[in-house]
């Protein structure tokens, strides 16, 4: 398909991965579990910090963000993907190709900038914990949150208004499972090479600046772990840091195969797996590896646990009475038949 110009192009053709027409109805099945396990666990963590009071701190405030975060830059991508694995239109219009990358640029960027807030907030906790309550304070919080809106939103705005405003007269197949600025602008007839300066300059600003800010928040903590006399209190305080730890070696380190990977032919598919980990399955992990290896979240699920059961308790109680009010009323009406009948 020959375009002018980019306003000629009204939808763009997913190719999705390769090979995917024989297996379609495995990777569908595949993906609905990961998707709907990510959606349950992201909204149970939510859930759980709002309405158990001792997760009422900043660490879980930003555990709820970064929850909500990873449920939208998920289904920016996902519900696309399942569709085209079992139906046969592949396609997607040009302004929904526009929602899906600013949409998914910019709760993929606002997670970067989460995960080092949540590195800051321990090295807070932990290097400076006298002054944390009013360092960490609500209006902080809410400050930090709205900075990593801020830059996420930034960074998708710039990249999609400039991916969009050039001209596609090569193809309109989008080598990939969704609308990715890399993908896209293979497609374009039109000099790139501002589009590839920009994605150089932000995507480099922001994971170098995140990355420092996680590198250096865990020196100063590793520093002071170091110097506590106590055996218990360091164990205590390194494993506040486990959760978050690995759910940044996770991200970063699928970011970094991501971009550092050396270019080979195979380079496009691996390209489309590594971003399925980062933009699908990562989202899942997150609320179990904070679950599992969070002491204080376990203690809340286990509460949560024993509140269902207690309520589940009273609705049976509630329906047994129920029962057997209906039995001894039925009884009882036809004992009154009986005794007119005899009479």
């Amino acid at each position: 398909m020959t375009q002018q110009n980019g306003t000629d192009v009204t939808e763009f053709f997913l190719l999705g991965f390769g090979g995917q027409h024989k297996f379609r109805y495995v990777l569908f099945i595949v993906f609905l579990v990961i998707y709907v396990t990510s959606m349950v666990g992201n909204t149970g963590i939510i859930l759980l910090i709002k309405t158990d009071s001792r997760l009422q701190t900043p660490m879980y405030f930003f555990l709820q963000r970064l929850a909500f975060v990873d449920i939208c830059y998920a289904s920016a991508i996902t519900p696309k993907m399942l569709q085209n694995f079992i139906g046969e239109d592949k396609s997607i219009s040009f302004m929904g190709c526009v929602i899906q990358l600013l949409v998914y640029a910019t709760f993929a960027t606002t997670d970067c900038y989460l995960l080092a807030t949540m590195a800051l907030d321990r090295y807070v906790a932990i290097c400076n914990p006298l002054h944390y309550p009013i360092v960490m304070s609500r209006t902080v919080c809410i400050q930090l949150v709205a900075g990593s809106y801020f830059m996420g939103s930034i960074n998708a705005s710039v990249h999609t208004g400039f991916t969009f405003s050039l001209s596609f007269c090569k193809s309109n197949i989008i080598n990939h499972f969704c609308c990715d600025v890399p993908s896209i602008l293979s497609l374009s007839c039109s000099s790139i090479n501002i589009n590839i300066m920009l994605l150089l300059v932000f995507v480099g600003f922001n994971l170098t600046f995140t990355v420092m800010v996680v590198i250096f928040s865990y020196i100063y903590i590793l520093r002071a772990l170091v110097k506590m006399s106590s055996t218990a209190g360091r164990k205590k305080a390194f494993s506040t840091c486990v959760s978050h730890l690995t759910a940044v070696t996770i991200f970063y380190g699928t970011l970094s195969y991501m971009y550092l990977q050396p270019h080979s032919n195979n380079s496009e598919e691996n390209m489309k797996v590594a971003s399925t980990f980062y933009g699908i399955v990562i989202p899942m992990l997150n609320p179990l590896i904070y679950s599992l290896r969070n002491k204080e979240v376990k203690e809340a699920l286990k509460v949560m646990r024993s509140k269902v059961l207690d309520w589940t308790q009273i609705i049976k109680i509630q329906h047994n009475k129920a029962s057997n009010i209906d039995i001894l009323q039925r009884f009882n009406v036809l004992r009154l038949k009986s005794v007119i009948i005899s009479n």
